[in-house]
């Protein structure tokens, strides 16, 4: 049986350079390059459509020859793109990356025609496709930070977004603080890294259930905090778990949030507890971080 999610926010090509070698500014090295279909809605996406779901796109994609092909990459993995932004004027976003065996080295996110196009990826949720302001999307629906500050505040308040099962994360630590709209949302899962609680706090955590019990005492609905290696904290009112995730040698991190958030997503979708939910993903986020995608 399948589930149906909205999945909304960056859908790009992903191009990323990685390396055994241990590397620094100004690093020369031999390594692999290599484009793959990216960004944390589609990353989710992907993900969510190995454990069986049903993922709908909502995001921009330019009518080049770039958004062509990654549209048909899309289709070709059983994801829905009919409902896409589609410009003439904008280019299909890219993402690059480089990651040493020293972890993520820097990366630039050219989100750009995604911000341009603004409400626009939202039709479907307000023209009666996927929902209207009298009868609202009441499913699943995974929104990375990678939309404009001011979109995320219109839909913290939105009526579209009112009986949803909000699940969001931000792009990245940078643009962590544009989810600040959403901390207070009655519906809201926040999936965050403690650098990314820190921003929306104004401080640091040492710990992820530190920084959980904050959130939580800012008004979060309930949050989700991951700190690499070390124990992860899933907090919701006075419900607390925490666990620690599998020793594994990393191999890629890029995409590896955006997996852990799709597989706990999907696992409490087919009715798995707390406990269980939190275990699945991060052993799926470990099998991905090691390469092993069997796991």
């Amino acid at each position: 049986m399948t589930d149906q999610i909205l999945c909304i926010g960056s859908v790009l090509w992903d191009v990323v350079g990685r390396t055994a070698s241990y590397m620094s500014p100004g690093s020369d090295v031999p390594g692999r390059i290599s484009r793959i279909p990216g960004g944390v809605a589609l990353n989710i996406a992907m993900t969510l459509r190995r454990f069986d779901m049903v993922p709908v796109l909502l995001s921009a994609v330019g009518r080049d020859a770039e958004g062509a092909e990654l549209i048909a990459a899309t289709d070709q993995m059983g994801l829905i793109s009919q409902h896409l932004y589609r410009s003439d004027d904008l280019p299909t976003d890219i993402y690059m990356a480089i990651e040493g065996a020293n972890g993520l080295i820097a990366a630039i996110a050219d989100a750009h025609s995604l911000e341009k196009a603004g409400e626009k990826i939202l039709r479907p949720l307000e023209d009666g496709t996927l929902g209207s302001a009298e009868q609202p999307f009441d499913g699943l629906i995974a929104l990375d930070g990678n939309l404009t500050e001011a979109l995320l505040t219109d839909i913290a308040h939105s009526p579209l977004f009112a009986r949803a099962d909000l699940r969001v994360a931000p792009a990245s630590p940078g643009k962590a603080t544009r989810l600040l709209p959403l901390l207070n949302h009655p519906t809201a899962t926040l999936y965050l890294n403690c650098e990314e609680a820190g921003y929306l706090c104004q401080t640091t955590f040492k710990t992820s259930a530190d920084a959980a019990r904050a959130l939580i005492s800012r008004g979060a609905h309930r949050v989700l905090v991951t700190k690499g290696g070390d124990p992860t904290t899933v907090a919701s009112g006075a419900d607390l778990i925490t666990q620690t995730p599998p020793p594994v040698l990393v191999t890629r991190v890029t995409g590896a949030g955006d997996t852990f958030m799709a597989a706990h997503i999907a696992s409490e979708a087919a009715g798995a507890d707390g406990p269980t939910a939190l275990s699945r993903a991060l052993n799926a986020a470990a099998a991905y971080v090691s390469g092993d995608t069997s796991l």
